[in-house]
């Protein structure tokens, strides 16, 4: 998703622009998503969800994935830093949180699929490496990057200013946030005003946590009740909270909350930008600083969008409205102070 890391200087989400953007454009983000029907164990366990508007792609939640392929590219393989061609494996790392369509478990519930690892792999197969997928707790994510245990994060990874104290960026994805609600709730979020004295869980530590310490303090500035913030340890725990009502909302990566919202059970009632207010938020590839890794991964995601193997992972996710043209390297990323 689109978090933070608890460390000092601190995701779990066709050509989208990634200008800077009005707040109420970043309030009226298009949902990836759309509510559309339920996962049917009986088809090998999928769901269909609304890719872009009028057109509807059927999720593939099975293991057997049969994952879209490139070629090695010799002249980007030969940036990757030496000690990481020699070794020739590309240690990839993904929290293990389960967060359909990003990151989660095939109906096995060992396989381990989504968006976030196909796009891993195919920049794996751009620089002429073995990808070798680690799954860990969000924290550790960055513990193992900051250690070199691990090469490179791909697990909704949004940029940000302070991260880029310790971390650089490769972009490949925009970064949207949605609000969740009890299918019928009748909410709706725009603002800081509509969370007001609601109850809303959120991961700790994350960019969505930030967001709303940030709205519950203008709400208690403007004489308005502050923002009840819970923590659950996992997602089921959350949406369990959500629909027997002991909370009124859940916020976190859009792509999720609309995934969920396609058993029919919930709802997205409000989506914002994962870099605040002013600048449409982005998800990277992320690696320890200066390390020397960030041309080569950003290459070879320029590489995959030009040659179409990108666009055809975000459509089986239905996560096409979600693509950027380019990647960046350390492009303008959410602010230190977030609204």
């Amino acid at each position: 998703m689109s978090t933070l890391p608890q460390v000092p200087g601190s995701a779990r989400t066709g050509g989208a622009p990634t200008a800077r953007r009005s707040a109420a454009v970043a309030l009226g983000v298009t949902s990836a998503l759309f509510l559309a029907a339920c996962g049917n164990p009986s088809d090998g366990g999928t769901t269909a969800v609304a890719a872009t508007k009028g057109t509807t792609t059927r999720i593939n939640n099975s293991p057997d994935q049969n994952r879209v392929t490139t070629d090695k590219v010799a002249s980007i393989a030969a940036e990757v830093p030496e000690a990481i061609r020699r070794r020739g494996t590309l240690e990839i790392v993904e929290s293990s949180g389960s967060a359909a369509p990003l990151t989660y478990y095939a109906t096995d519930n060992k396989t381990v699929i989504g968006v976030e690892p196909d796009i891993a792999y195919l920049v794996a197969d751009v620089l002429g490496l073995k990808p070798h997928l680690n799954t860990v707790s969000w924290e550790n994510i960055f513990v193992g990057l900051d250690s070199g245990k691990y090469d490179v994060g791909f697990s909704n990874i949004t940029d940000t200013e302070e991260r880029k104290e310790k971390y650089d960026f490769a972009s490949y994805r925009e970064d949207n946030l949605g609000f969740e609600a009890k299918k019928g709730s009748g909410l709706k979020v725009t603002g800081p005003k509509d969370v007001a004295g609601k109850t809303v869980a959120v991961g700790s530590g994350t960019n969505q946590e930030k967001l709303l310490v940030e709205w519950s303090k203008e709400d208690v500035k403007a004489g308005l009740e502050p923002v009840h913030i819970k923590y659950y340890q996992n997602d089921s725990d959350t949406h369990l909270a959500l629909q027997s009502g002991r909370i009124d909302l859940y916020l976190g990566p859009n792509p999720t909350a609309a995934y969920h919202a396609a058993t029919g059970k919930s709802e997205v009632v409000g989506t914002y930008s994962g870099a605040g207010a002013t600048l449409q938020g982005l998800i990277a590839a992320t690696t320890k600083k200066d390390n020397g890794l960030v041309k080569a991964l950003a290459d070879a995601l320029n590489e995959i969008i030009d040659n179409g193997t990108y666009a055809k992972v975000l459509k089986r996710w239905g996560l096409s409205a979600e693509a950027v043209t380019k990647s960046q390297v350390n492009p303008p990323g959410l602010p230190k102070t977030n609204k």
